[in-house]
């Protein structure tokens, strides 16, 4: 595959390296980090690169077992059984990444669990099938350790099953060359974009359950690159989707008025 058809993403460390060995070696994969810190588009990036299909799953409070593994449908007035994407990916290869994987239901670590070892095999109870995962087969899952509360944790016994790599938002030179490759904007005027991102960042926990995600500070800029003013850009992209607390948006906007003037 060419270096253009491969997803953009700067390496912060050696998550490149270690996912590779992972992916080499048939070691399931756990990435936790802040949301919008890279989590996907490194999945992304490493499965064009290694040339492997890439199957996601965006999981949520309603994802069940059954929707990972498969189920019998009517069609055409037959029962026919139809895989889930898990069971596709492993039934061909290539990688399956479960995003936020602890927003689903308990039920599905459980599938996961057999995958997860050194039996790496996916029961289908439905169908009485025991399918082996090929050689290539990869499973990665994410989650964002600061958001979950106690009722939404992967369980030790889970966790442990899995190498891990933490992420975080990259250090601020390098996050100001992601801003500069995906919005066009000159590096110039992402700088200040970068600093108010990181000390709005600051406020996690205090006034804010999140901080600015890299992905923001990658559409704020995108739209100043189409034109849009820097205070509404700002105001759409970096504050808006933070909060709709009236008084702490007020502080927020002190913020930007510090580093902006």
């Amino acid at each position: 595959m060419s270096a253009d058809a491969i997803p953009f993403y700067l390496p912060v460390g050696r998550e490149c390296e270690l996912f590779e060995l992972a992916w080499r070696h048939r070691l399931p994969l756990l990435l936790k980090g802040p949301t919008g810190c890279g989590k996907t588009r490194f999945v992304a990036h490493m499965a064009a690169r290694l040339g492997r299909q890439l199957t996601t799953v965006s999981c949520h409070d309603d994802l069940t077992a059954a929707d990972l593994t498969g189920r019998y449908l009517l069609k055409g007035g037959d029962t026919v059984w139809t895989d889930g994407p898990l069971t596709q990916a492993v039934r061909t290869g290539g990688i399956c990444y479960l995003d936020e994987v602890v927003e689903a239901r308990k039920d599905v670590t459980v599938v996961l669990h057999p995958l997860t070892d050194d039996r790496r095999i996916l029961p289908l109870d439905r169908t009485g099938e025991l399918l082996e995962a090929p050689a290539d087969f990869m499973l990665v899952v994410s989650y964002n350790p600061g958001y979950q509360n106690i009722l939404k944790q992967l369980k030790p016994s889970t966790r442990q099953r899995f190498v891990a790599i933490e992420f975080a938002f990259p250090p601020p030179e390098l996050e100001r060359q992601v801003v500069v490759t995906e919005s066009g904007l000159p590096e110039a005027r992402v700088q200040p974009l970068v600093l108010l991102a990181n000390r709005l960042r600051a406020l996690k926990g205090h006034d804010l359950e999140e901080g600015v995600s890299t992905r923001l500070v990658v559409y704020c800029a995108t739209l100043i690159a189409a034109g849009m003013a820097v205070s509404e850009a700002v105001q759409c992209a970096m504050i808006e989707p933070l909060t709709d607390d009236a008084d702490v948006k007020k502080g927020l906007d002190e913020v930007v008025q510090a580093v902006f003037g």
